[in-house]
């Protein structure tokens, strides 16, 4: 017996207990009270169908602009059937396979609260999908981030009722095929269902957490390689004095003073004599450029954390009040707003970082220009700049927030949306462009760091030193350097500091 599961319910979920949940690979499954949860909506919802014939949006109507058209009982299923085969308009990139399963475990969670009016034995297989790894084929584009990330949640829904496809064994096959295989029965959607399903926030809301987590991780390394770069470009530590930081208070600025002094702590090359007062602000204001991107990270950590344990479909069903409510909780506005900022915040981190490269190649502070023996015969470390400032540049364009976007949609019903959606696929490739910079500036700052031998840095510094070498070795003369780059990028992705 397994006890690596993820319970599901109304219980607040940490951001702790969702990094261990993608670390350790673990199952999910609702608790007790959630079962009882679900059954009980379930229950109201049928009695209510039965015994009224008010109109209620998406039970007994159309969608959308066709919200005043009622639906004959004996249609409602072919409606939430319905409902899934028309929205499936999903096209671009695949989503990960992470992001997939995140988007699985939080559809779950937010239907475990039992305001959605699903059956159980629709949790039941969305946690059989789960935990089987049958993985939903999935599209990056296609939901505007309002009426809920409609597209990618109808292709995460369709192997319910056996269409689509999925990923299964390392395969690509149609759900069919997989239903097949399993021995399970495509579902018969009750009414409300489909609705359920496809109407929330999970796909950015997935995004946004996998985001968050690659982001704590490119902040962690931000620091330590910006400390490398700050002892290997012999800067002045006064800048780093813990009063300074403290007459303005900004938490992420005192946050990462106090980191860098703990990772430069027992350095010699820190405890030389300055022949300069000041360094460039690259080096001198890092604390304030880090901690800002962290106080940033904080805010949106919060928002995302609300999302992840709230209900977001539509309508939302209050057995015990005996209301079955309109609303629009689906609407991404705080995480569109959110990924835009946490965009915006982590590409200052790799621009910051760019700067130091140029620094540190420029051939200052008794460093040899682009940090290679015999400059000119040899090109030394300049390209890789070059590669940093394209990267940079990329970035920047990318940083457009796409929440000042809206379009409407559904005949003008659905007027304005978040665009929310966008906003979090774009965040993640400025995630994976920041974490190529920073390989670029690790690679660049440990080759000027061999200059200052015999001095010896901090521990941590050369520690971290040892373990890349083994990776890359010190670069004499001209060489293929993408091999190098890609080794740097790896040594981040996998190693914990």
């Amino acid at each position: 017996m397994t006890y690596n599961y993820l319970p599901l319910d109304k219980c607040f979920l940490t951001f702790e207990q969702v990094k261990n949940y993608l670390r350790y690979d673990q199952l999910v499954s609702i608790t007790f009270a959630a079962h009882e949860d679900i059954m009980k909506c379930r229950h109201y919802l049928d009695e209510k169908l039965k015994n009224s014939d008010e109109l209620f949006y998406g039970i007994n109507t159309g969608f959308g602009f066709l919200q005043n058209v009622k639906i004959e009982k004996e249609q409602l299923q072919q409606l939430q059937t319905n409902l899934l085969l028309s929205h499936a308009c999903g096209l671009g990139e695949e989503v990960p396979a992470p992001i997939v399963k995140l988007m699985l475990m939080l559809k779950i969670k937010s239907l475990s609260y039992g305001y959605s009016g699903v059956g159980i034995e629709l949790v039941k297989r969305l946690m059989d999908m789960h935990n089987n790894d049958v993985l939903p084929v999935i599209y990056t584009q296609g939901s505007l981030g309002a009426s809920g990330d409609l597209a990618p949640l109808s292709h995460m829904s369709l192997p319910l009722i056996g269409l689509g496809e999925v990923i299964w064994k390392d395969e690509k096959i149609s759900s069919e095929s997989a239903l097949q295989d399993l021995n399970w029965a495509p579902l018969q959607l009750q009414s409300k269902e489909g609705l359920a399903l496809i109407n929330g926030t999970q796909f950015m809301s997935a995004y946004g957490i996998y985001n968050l987590i690659k982001a704590e991780k490119l902040f962690e390394w931000a620091n330590i390689i910006s400390a490398i770069s700050f002892d290997a470009f012999n800067c002045n530590p006064d800048c780093l004095y813990q009063k300074l930081h403290q007459v303005r208070t900004h938490a992420g600025q005192e946050f990462v003073a106090g980191e860098l002094r703990k990772i430069l702590q027992g350095s010699e090359i820190v405890s030389t004599k300055k022949l300069q007062v000041q360094d460039p602000y690259s080096f001198r204001c890092i604390p304030q450029v880090h901690g800002a991107a962290k106080d940033a990270f904080d805010f949106v950590l919060k928002t995302f954390l609300v999302e992840i344990n709230s209900v977001t479909d539509n309508p939302i069903i209050f057995p015990d009040e005996d209301k079955i409510v309109s609303g629009g909780n689906f609407h991404g506005e705080p995480l569109a707003f959110a990924l835009d900022f946490l965009t915006i915040a982590i590409s200052e981190i790799a621009n910051i970082s760019e700067r130091r490269t140029y620094q540190l190649l420029s051939g200052e502070r008794e460093l040899p220009l682009f940090l290679v023996k015999n400059p000119g015969l040899n090109s030394g470390l300049m390209i890789p700049q070059y590669t940093a400032a394209a990267i940079v540049s990329e970035n920047k364009q990318l940083c457009t927030p796409a929440s000042v976007d809206s379009i409407s949609s559904s005949n003008n019903q659905e007027d304005h949306v978040s665009m929310g959606a966008n906003a979090a696929t774009k965040c993640l490739r400025v995630l994976e462009n920041v974490e190529k910079v920073l390989a670029i500036e690790l690679l660049v700052a440990l080759q000027a760091l061999e200059y200052r031998r015999p001095l010896r840095s901090s521990g941590k510094i050369e520690e971290i030193t040892s373990a890349f070498r083994k990776q890359v070795s010190f670069n004499e003369n001209d060489r293929v350097l993408q091999t190098d780059l890609k080794e740097a990028i790896l040594f981040i992705r996998k190693n914990e500091m």
